[in-house]
Parts: C-alpha cells; structure tokens; sequence
C-alpha cells in the first residue's frame, strides 16, 4: 500500500509549523518590495469579517495593505436579487489608485458573478464574462493587459463553486478556454474551493494547461489557515515568484479567506 502524496494532515501541519514563523517575523508591510508586477486575489466575504461585522473600510484597508498592481476579487457584490456592489471603488482609486476592469450588463454591480478584476497601471485590451457551469451560479473574468513593465498578460479571476462535480466541469471549461488562447502567458487566480490535494482534487484538470501546480499555500480559515482555496497558477515556469499568503493582524479578521500574492516577471518568456 502506497502513502498518498500531499496529504491533508501534513499540509495542515506544516501551515501550523511555518505560521509560527510568519508571524516572528518582521510585519509583511515592512518589507521591501521586490521589483515586478503584484499580483493578488482575495475573496472579501462580501465585506463581513470573522467577527460576524459588516466593514466595507476594514476591506479596503486590507487591499492597501497589500499594495497588488493587479488584484482580483470574489465576493465583492451581493449575491442574491439585483447584485449590488459593496466597495466604496471611488474612495478605493483615490487611495490605491486601483481601478476596476470594466464589465457589461451589471449596472449595479462592481464585477461578474462577484469576481471584480482591478489594477493601477498598464492598458486593458480584451475582458470576457464567462459563465461557468454547475448548480451554483458562477463566473470567471478573462482579462488581457499590457503591463506597464512590458509584455501582455492574460488575467483569469474565478471563483468556483462548493461542489466537487461542479468544479471539475468549471476547470474543463477554462482549460478549453486556455487551449484556444495559449499564444499567450496567463494567470488564474481566485477562489477555487477546492480543500483536496494530490489525486482527489479536482484542480488536477489545469495540469494540461499549466503544467504541475505549485505548492498549495494555506488560505481558509483566516484565523488559522489550514486550507489552500485560493490559488495563483501560471502557464509559463518561472514567471512568478512562490505565492505566500497576507498574513496580517487586519487581514486576519476582516474576511475568512486570507489573500494570496506573488510576484509576476514576464522576462523569462519575452522574445
């Protein structure tokens, strides 16, 4: 009998053995910043901490504190009846000078499905809204920018649903989705739901796309993450540096989810 790669017990233990060390560390908002373009996704838990509070500002704090060039969202909008966003965008351009990826038909709403897509520099060329299947309504952002550092990229924000059957269709329909554009580096980041590793887990469908996944980092619960739901994953090796979580006393209670971030250096593929 075999052991199974990627246990969830190991993983869990070694979120509790390196947190510890996280958290000795300096503040992650002291550290220097390396060169690159930051990426993040964070799902805002529709603005209600793990206090059970309803804190659009906290949120927004949390996003500067991060400092992302890209960054991209779930839950940023009501979920049922007319989908309203929660964000102050205004207050959050002034004061980030993040600015969100236009969508069509949501007049109310900040992104699709609650996927909002933001940035601060570069020139959007393309946006898609793409309905992914399952029981649940959900939906993916497919966003092509030019960076201001140079080169294009393309930007999938997803967030995908609670059932492993449907996550599994979702995958399948952004790698056919990936396989027709792959001229071109792209990125998928968000909330994919998705608590298994090794052979269980349905994220194992993007490995035609992109390759062998990178190390899961722990996101969910905010409080103690043991869980890595949110992923950034890449479709060209090296072009962004290990994902690590934001793990800041702010972060820790303004949402359930932690955000996650990595470096994007598009050098390796120029030429």
């Amino acid at each position: 009998m075999h052991a199974r790669k990627d246990s969830l017990p190991a993983s869990i233990l070694a979120s509790i053995r390196s947190r510890k060390k996280r958290l000795d560390a300096a503040h992650m908002e002291a550290r220097p910043r390396s060169a690159g373009t930051l990426i993040a996704s964070y799902n805002v838990h529709k603005c209600v901490g793990t206090d059970r509070r309803f804190d659009p500002e906290r949120t927004s704090r949390v996003i500067h504190e991060i400092g992302a060039d890209v960054i991209a969202l779930q839950e940023a909008d009501t979920r049922f009846g007319e989908r309203t966003g929660i964000l102050d965008l205004g207050r959050l351009e002034r004061e980030t000078g993040l600015i969100p990826v236009p969508v069509e038909g949501m007049a109310k709403a900040h992104g699709w499905h609650g996927n909002v897509v933001l940035f601060k520099k570069g020139l959007v060329h393309d946006v898609h809204q793409v309905k992914l299947p399952g029981l649940e309504p959900r939906g993916a952002l497919v966003v092509e920018i030019e960076l201001e550092e140079g080169g294009a990229l393309r930007i999938i924000a997803a967030h995908f649903g609670l059932l492993r059957h449907s996550r599994a269709q979702q995958a399948r329909t952004l790698v056919e989705l990936i396989n027709d554009r792959h001229e071109m580096p792209t990125i998928l980041l968000g909330d994919l739901n998705e608590w298994r590793l090794g052979d269980r887990s349905s994220l194992n469908t993007f490995q035609s796309a992109f390759g062998e996944l990178p190390p899961a980092v722990p996101s969910f619960p905010a409080g103690l993450p043991l869980l890595a739901l949110d992923r950034i994953i890449a479709n060209r090796k090296g072009i962004i540096s290990e994902v690590e979580a934001h793990d800041t006393p702010l972060a820790r209670i303004a949402s359930d989810h932690l955000p996650i971030k990595a470096l994007v250096d598009l050098k390796p593929v120029a030429g």
